[in-house]
């Protein structure tokens, strides 16, 4: 008898259109998917793997010129489509207007993938107001503005975030960085309900993959014993991820830690 009425209201609610029964996987192929700060790191990684998966792949930088053409011509030489598109995400203006950028280059835009970010050291007796405002317009405020803008398109579309696993705890030497991320994270539930049904909203939380700029991997190895599984990560693990978020019909609003199950050994925060 459940088992007919849930089968009843199913019907009931796909003839109005409401809750239809959701395919096993959103399939990326021939979508077209906007990744900031795209020519280096893990935005490379994520380039390169939605490329791998029949994406076109609109390639962001702000300085880096020369990597984002060789990270074009390489999706290209496998056979993808890529485009590059240059814009500080610290100018509001010129973050709002690159996801009508990449849909000019492309001729569509399906996906957007925030992931640029910058990442200064500063401590949260010290840092001085602009230290902050400037973290959060391209932390936080820059993936706010292309979603939104992403979002004044019709059809499906997609998003992940690019979090950071300290996001749980508290980071004390990059007092801004850890503010804005924090902020993205309330950002993407918040935009995860708003942009329901048609756009889902989902994020990654790295944790140790790739030492800052001026570190080297000895950076790494000294923090490989702060998570569980007393490793660390790859670029490839979190484009993984992502792909996995982007695929997934059924998942909206959720955070996923590639961390090495760091997020589980508490913090500052409820």
């Amino acid at each position: 008898m459940e088992v007919e009425a849930l089968r009843r209201r199913r019907t009931a609610s796909a003839e109005r259109g409401v809750g239809e029964r959701l395919t096993a996987s959103w399939n990326l192929q021939g979508r077209v998917a906007l990744v900031t700060g795209a020519a280096k790191r893990i935005g490379r990684a994520i380039a390169l793997d939605l490329a791998g998966r029949g994406m076109g792949v609109v390639v962001h930088y702000g300085g880096s010129a020369d990597e984002a053409r060789e990270l074009v011509r390489e999706i290209e030489a496998a056979g993808g489509r890529a485009w590059a598109a240059q814009a500080d995400l610290a100018d509001r203006q010129a973050a709002a207007e690159l996801a009508g950028t990449a849909r000019e280059l492309a001729g569509r835009l399906d996906v957007l993938v925030n992931n640029a970010s910058m990442f200064p050291k500063s401590t949260v007796l010290d840092f001085e107001p602009e230290e902050l405002f400037a973290n959060v317009d391209v932390n936080a405020l820059a993936p706010l503005l292309l979603s939104r803008a992403l979002a004044r398109q019709q059809g499906e579309a997609a998003i992940v975030n690019l979090l950071d696993t300290r996001i749980v705890s508290y980071d004390r030497e990059h007092a801004a960085y850890h503010l804005s991320k924090r902020m993205l994270h309330t950002i993407t539930r918040m935009l995860a309900l708003e942009l329901a049904p048609r756009i889902r909203v989902n994020a990654v939380a790295p944790g140790v993959i790739l030492p800052p700029p001026g570190k080297d991997e000895a950076y790494l190895e000294e923090l490989r014993h702060t998570n569980p599984l007393n490793s660390i990560g790859d670029p490839a693990d979190i484009a993984r991820a992502a792909a996995y978020l982007l695929e997934a019909p059924f998942v909206t609003g959720q955070v996923v830690y590639v961390d090495g199950g760091r997020h589980m050994l508490g913090g500052a925060y409820a």
